[in-house]
């Protein structure tokens, strides 16, 4: 008997023997982060940032592919459709893979059945911006001429979190407003800049510099508590709009079928680069962002409970799938 356990046990290391080799080997090449949304923008930053901390461990470069506009689904459909092999990777956020399928009647891929999670790689809050010009100092002050004038006022997005932030705005205060949808949210703030829009609820990364630079300003911060980087700043719900809080997250997929052993050490590489010091400088701390990280499965299961979490938040809204 102990015989025949030795032998299948010898058996079944042969057949791991190729996954194992392919894992220690990887990667041999430059890898491709694909990001949904413009250059500058919080995820373009994590994922330069994760990238650099790749590079700096396997020596491999990794290259930045800016595929913005349609919420992602050009990212997420060329991602979809590469080759298995872990040389192809979406750096993406809640929009792609939690909001969209909620928002949209008919989705190009499935954020599921399309992809094999690696790892989530970090979680944060969103600032509500005005126009310097704009008169609402404060939150209140903004309900209050919203109220006056419903419709009247617009407010930019270029995410889908931006976009259900603004929206559950609007239900939370019992205001209307009008949406305007930009490929990102840097291009949204560059119309606020320019006061084409009035408002907008953006990420911290893409906000705060315009704020610190003294070019909009910060009516409120969406999560349940004030940012480090913006103390001064209230919360939404303080400001006004009692029990408001919202949120995103980063998060990295491979294409479905991608090798268990190639999902992992990329699970590997992406994770540390996530806690290393580089990366917390580079990215993490600057923009307020926390690093959350999960294994594979963790973010399965994490993303499935998003999904739902977005699902009541768009149904309460009102929103019609386009």
């Amino acid at each position: 008997m102990n015989r025949f356990h030795s032998i299948a046990l010898a058996a079944a290391t042969l057949a791991l023997a190729p996954a194992l080799a392919q894992a220690q080997a990887f990667p041999e090449k430059a890898i491709t982060f694909v990001v949904p949304f413009a250059a500058g923008t919080a995820t373009d930053q994590i994922a330069r940032a994760i990238g650099n901390g790749v590079t700096a461990e396997t020596r491999q470069p990794v290259v930045i592919d800016n595929k913005a506009g349609a919420s992602g689904f050009i990212a997420s459909q060329q991602v979809a459709k590469a080759a298995p092999d872990g040389y192809t990777v979406l750096i993406t956020t809640n929009t792609t893979h939690a909001a969209n399928e909620h928002l949209f009647k008919k989705l190009p891929y499935d954020p599921v059945k399309d992809f094999s999670p690696i790892g989530a790689l970090g979680k944060g809050g969103q600032i509500m911006v005005v126009n310097p010009a704009f008169p609402a100092k404060t939150v209140a002050e903004f309900v209050a001429l919203a109220k006056k004038e419903p419709g009247k006022y617009t407010f930019g997005s270029g995410s889908s979190s931006s976009r259900i932030a603004g929206e559950l705005l609007q239900q939370m205060a019992d205001i209307k407003l009008l949406h305007v949808p930009y490929k990102s949210n840097t291009l949204a703030v560059t119309d606020l800049l320019g006061g084409q829009i009035n408002m907008m609820i953006t990420d911290a990364a893409t906000g705060l510099p315009q704020i610190k630079g003294g070019k909009l300003r910060a009516l409120g911060v969406s999560g349940a508590s004030r940012s480090p980087l913006a103390p001064e700043v209230p919360t939404i719900a303080e400001a006004g709009v009692k029990g408001y809080e919202m949120g995103y997250w980063f998060a990295a997929y491979a294409p479905a079928k991608t090798p268990a052993v190639v999902v992992k050490r990329l699970n590997e590489l992406l994770t540390r680069a996530a806690k290393s010091e580089a990366a917390k400088a580079a990215f993490y701390e600057p923009t307020g962002t926390e690093v959350f990280t999960t294994s594979p499965e963790e973010l399965a299961k994490f993303q499935i409970g998003e999904s739902q979490k977005w699902g009541r938040i768009v149904k309460a809204a009102g929103i019609e799938a386009e």
